[in-house]
């Protein structure tokens, strides 16, 4: 079977070639087609002849171009980003973020013990519900062309703020289920560390430009895409040693050269392998999905949804509001960071090796499944969502008379009765 393995990655090309000229000529976002194309041509898919379908061979170097996609997405949206932006706004940040959290999971909290889940099952319910899909969002905002709206720097501080929860979280999780030789203090060096990382990158990014112009000052495109990539994935790397997630190194660094004058060259040279282990990346997180297996958790699933989107609006709305946006570009803010993905799943195998209740994989599978197709759907379609909800709450009309009131002019009779003003 290893002498078809060429043979099987290329059909599985065919394919996702397939589902992007399907999804150009529909207008339709290609992140739900990939999965659900994974879905079906996944181990469970039957087999003809010398067409085999279920990459039983082939799973394991797509998942890997899939991990390589993640880190290509993050890369490329740390570049679009300027860090003195992100430290400027800092304080939004961290309100929006701690905003958003608190209330995914403090209602995945109350939802776990209203449906009857032990606490340890609840906990894990409510981490996996308050934690984005980095990755889909950076595809959709990548994708959407809104790498310069107002609210998308909003949206990368609370993804960078949901991703210090999530190492957090996890490294209590992991002592509380796996138990070992982890203790309170080693959690807290954990994230300390994690913490102590992310701020290295941003004093180089601030520090490091002159060094780093020199540094990468290469005629040679050959070389010059060799050193990019080169730090890329010893960054993506070291940066999993230390308990930081691999993509949330590539935004570091993407960050760290958003800052030097070569920023639109890397931009140029690293498009075509974000567009093509992008793809790669949604195709093999659907074929990590048995749709046979999730029959029994779709309505435990549904109902998660449904508070998932609404927390995720009305933490975007808040958010935007403190940080002084409108309440559209506020709306787009919950619209884009509702996407679950990679790190639901993460939190939840968790929970597995610790030997938590089964249904857990077929609840995730399912409410992944589901806010990875609607979410970069109620993204696209955010401007038609706001419309239909300002004709229910007005905010139009309240932003307009609460202009009028503050922007009256003065009666005549009342300048003629007070000459000295």
């Amino acid at each position: 079977m290893a002498n078809h393995l060429v043979f099987e990655v290329g059909t599985a090309l065919v394919l996702v070639a397939f589902a992007a000229l399907l999804a150009g000529r529909l207008k339709f976002s290609i992140i739900p087609l990939l999965i659900l194309l994974g879905m079906v041509v996944g181990p469970h898919a039957p087999h003809f002849g010398i067409i085999d379908l279920r990459f039983i061979e082939s799973s394991e170097i797509i998942e890997f171009f899939g991990r390589i996609g993640v880190l290509f997405l993050l890369f490329y949206l740390g570049l679009e980003f300027s860090v003195g932006k992100l430290i400027r706004s800092g304080r939004s940040i961290a309100v929006g973020g701690t905003i958003y959290v608190a209330l995914n999971f403090t209602l995945g909290l109350i939802y776990g013990f209203t449906v009857g889940f032990p606490i340890m099952e609840t906990l894990i319910i409510a981490g996996l519900l308050s934690v984005s899909s980095t990755a889909i969002v950076a595809k959709v905002v990548v994708d959407l062309k809104r790498t310069a709206n107002s609210e998308t720097e909003l949206i990368l501080g609370i993804i960078l703020f949901d991703d210090i929860f999530l190492a957090l979280f996890l490294s209590i999780m992991s002592g509380l289920l796996l138990g070992g030789s982890t203790t309170i203090l080693g959690t807290i060096t954990s994230v300390l560390i994690s913490l102590g990382y992310m701020i290295l990158f941003f004093v180089i990014a601030r520090k490091g430009t002159p060094i780093l112009n020199k540094l990468l000052n290469i005629k040679s495109n050959e070389i010059f895409i060799l050193v990019i990539f080169a730090s890329l994935f010893f960054v993506a790397g070291f940066s999993e040693k230390l308990h930081v997630a691999e993509a949330i190194g590539a935004l570091l660094l993407g960050l760290v050269f958003s800052e030097t004058e070569h920023r639109e060259r890397i931009e140029q040279l690293v498009i075509p392998f974000r567009d093509f282990f992008g793809a790669l990346f949604f195709f093999s997180f659907g074929l990590s999905i048995d749709p046979f297996s999730l029959g029994g958790a779709i309505w435990l699933a549904l109902g998660a949804v449904i508070l998932t989107i609404i927390s995720n609006f009305v933490a975007g709305m808040i958010s935007g509001r403190k940080a002084g946006l409108s309440h559209k570009a506020s709306s787009n803010i919950g619209l884009t960071i509702v996407s679950r993905g990679e790190f639901s799943i993460i939190v939840a195998n968790l929970g597995l090796a610790g030997g938590l209740m089964p249904i857990l994989k077929p609840f995730t599978a399912v409410y992944v499944l589901i806010l990875a197709i609607l979410g970069p759907l109620l993204t696209k379609e955010s401007k038609k969502i706001y419309q239909l909800l300002n004709k229910i709450f007005q905010w139009e009309n309240k932003k307009k008379a609460i202009k009028q009131t503050t922007s009256i002019p003065k009666e005549p009779s009342e300048e003629k009765n007070n000459p000295g003003m």
